[in-house]
């Protein structure tokens, strides 16, 4: 039987924290949101106003509830006392920097209550690492929300070796309660689940690249129109059980000794970021962001998963 969990503290108001902040919001949840500076609360306040914007025109917000209603549910803090004091569940989503999370993590537990569980937005580090500065390692868990966290469904539920089974299922279903799809991983590995198959593709998808077979838009073309909308509707195993595993295990015969198996980096994407072309954070990557093509991908992506969140919140 897991407890109720009735307030959140929200570490940090990023790219990351705030959308996570907004998420518990919209859900009804009383949130502490906790940076460094007011400026950049204010900041994350006005990121937060503007998603939960997009959610009232996409009919996303419960009956009856204004964009003004959940903000009003976010309070801002610059410490960690005032910030973590009495909540039930402390999520952060700062720098991926093992030192700096654990001593934030050390501050936090000395004003926390006994039960409060603590829960890291990591995409990799290992909770292991992060719990073993902690006294309480037990309470500590990854909740790995995916980018962006407001629109993905997904979250990684991930223990440490100390974490207990009681953190693990209320955290599983207080991911649920405000309308996540949690996974509950069973045992932390190096890029959790998630992570560990999107490199696997694109490690093979740059390796294409690299010897000319396709270039980047032609993959991409490939991957949406096949199993992008195959692997949407019921994944890769199950698919791979449809397709039948005698296919699959003939070809694997003869393609895997044919695919990228390196273990470094690949030397196309290293070249890229070497050149200082890391994708829309600086305007170009493979693809160039700057101009409006760019602009109205990104979008109709978030529109495409507004809408995809409203059908799910009609199924239900």
């Amino acid at each position: 039987m897991t407890r109720e969990i009735q307030t959140i503290a929200n570490i940090g108001s990023g790219t990351m924290g705030h959308a996570t902040a907004l998420q518990f919001a919209v859900a009804g949840y009383p949130v502490r949101l906790i940076d460094q500076t007011q400026e950049l609360l204010d900041a994350g306040m006005s990121r937060i106003r503007a998603d939960a914007e997009s959610f009232e025109e996409a009919g996303l917000l419960a009956s009856g509830e204004t964009v003004d209603d959940v903000l009003a549910r976010i309070s801002t803090h610059t410490d960690y006392e005032s910030g973590v004091k009495d909540a039930d569940f402390i999520i952060e989503s700062i720098v991926e920097k093992l030192e700096v999370k654990q001593q934030v993590w050390r501050e936090v537990e000395q004003y926390t209550p006994g039960e409060a569980i603590f829960a890291t937005n990591t995409s990799g580090l290992s909770p292991t690492a992060i719990q073993s500065v902690l006294q309480h390692p037990e309470r500590f868990v990854v909740a790995h929300f995916w980018n962006p966290a407001h629109l993905m469904p997904l979250v990684e539920v991930v223990p440490g070796k100390s974490t207990s089974d009681e953190t693990v299922d209320e955290t599983f279903e207080l991911m649920r309660r405000i309308g996540k799809k949690p996974a509950k991983i069973a045992k932390e590995s190096l890029g959790f689940v998630g992570n560990r198959l999107q490199l696997a593709v694109l490690r093979e998808a740059f390796n294409i690249m690299n010897e000319g077979i396709a270039d980047a838009e032609t993959i991409d073309t490939v991957v949406k129109y096949s199993l992008g909308r195959r692997w949407n509707l019921v994944g890769p195993v199950a698919s791979a059980d449809l397709g039948g595993l005698d296919v699959f295990y003939n070809i694997s015969t003869y393609l895997f000794n044919d695919m990228d198996n390196s273990t470094e980096p690949s030397p196309l994407l290293e070249s890229k970021v070497a050149g200082g072309e890391l994708g829309a954070k600086t305007g170009r990557g493979f693809y160039e962001w700057t101009g409006e093509s760019g602009k109205n991908l990104i979008r109709e992506r978030d529109r495409r998963l507004l809408q995809a969140l409203a059908e799910d919140q009609d199924a239900r």
